[in-house]
């Protein structure tokens, strides 16, 4: 019983379904960005810090509930339109994931490190957010077309981290969810298979995501682009991010 119910604790910050919820009602009812960026760069420590105090047994049903929840969320992340709903699920599908090297006994300072490459990007869609709100009111996709012609430099900005969000390469995610499938292709193909599906659903919804905000006319209003001293705090923390990819990659492949 003590085991289950860490698990369950556990599942709060390192999403399990229904436990997933929790996550998402929270950011929805925080208004100011500094707070959602720590609850995107400090949610999933939590739960790993539960697990590394307890150290409980892993049932085989935690695995199959993360890979589950993750691929539900992905799922759902191809119909949202507003931006900060879309990073939120997003996250809830990257952190179930974490279970599986909790499971596989990866080092305590290499779960953290993944847990922390993984939401960088997250924080950075907070702030990319909030300046689509203060321009035009409001963060949804669809709303108003044409961002790459009203303002290029954001753009180029904002692709640059959903791209980095959604695991693809030479970002961290993607060489921590390649370690993932590399790990379980020869015991649990069908977790890899599924971890394959999850990774694609990402893309996808990024591609949505940048799709209903980057292509099409030009809107109408007139707007500020991103000045260069947010271009440079963007441009540190991505390079950062591309060298710790770079990086990470040596460590775990």
């Amino acid at each position: 019983m003590p085991d289950l119910l860490t698990t369950l604790l556990a599942g709060i910050f390192l999403p399990l379904f229904p436990m997933s919820m929790v996550f998402n009602a929270i950011l929805d009812k925080v208004k100011y960005n500094w707070l959602r960026a720590l609850l995107f760069l400090g949610w999933p420590l939590v739960g790993l810090l539960i697990l590394q105090n307890s150290n409980p047994e892993m049932p085989d049903w935690v695995l199959i509930l993360a890979l589950t929840t993750s691929f539900l969320y992905a799922l759902r992340m191809l119909t949202l339109r507003e931006v900060n709903q879309w990073s939120g699920f997003l996250a809830t599908s990257l952190w179930g994931l974490l279970w599986l090297p909790v499971i596989q006994g990866v080092s305590a300072e290499l779960l953290y490190w993944f847990a922390i490459s993984m939401s960088i990007p997250l924080v950075l869609m907070v702030f990319l957010s909030a300046g689509l709100e203060k321009r035009f009111g409001a963060a949804y996709t669809g709303l108003y077309g044409g961002l790459a012609r009203t303002i290029p430099r954001y753009s180029g900005v904002l692709v640059t981290v959903v791209v980095a969000a959604t695991a693809t390469p030479l970002f961290p995610t993607f060489f921590i969810m390649l370690d993932m499938v590399v790990e379980t292709i020869s015991n649990k193909p069908v977790a890899a298979l599924a971890l394959l599906l999850i990774w694609l659903l990402w893309s996808w919804a990024g591609a949505r995501l940048i799709q209903g905000l980057i292509v099409g006319r030009a809107s109408k209003f007139k707007v500020v682009d991103m000045n260069i001293n947010a271009i440079s705090f963007y441009s540190i923390v991505l390079i950062a991010l591309l060298a710790s990819g770079v990086y990470l990659s040596g460590v775990i492949l």
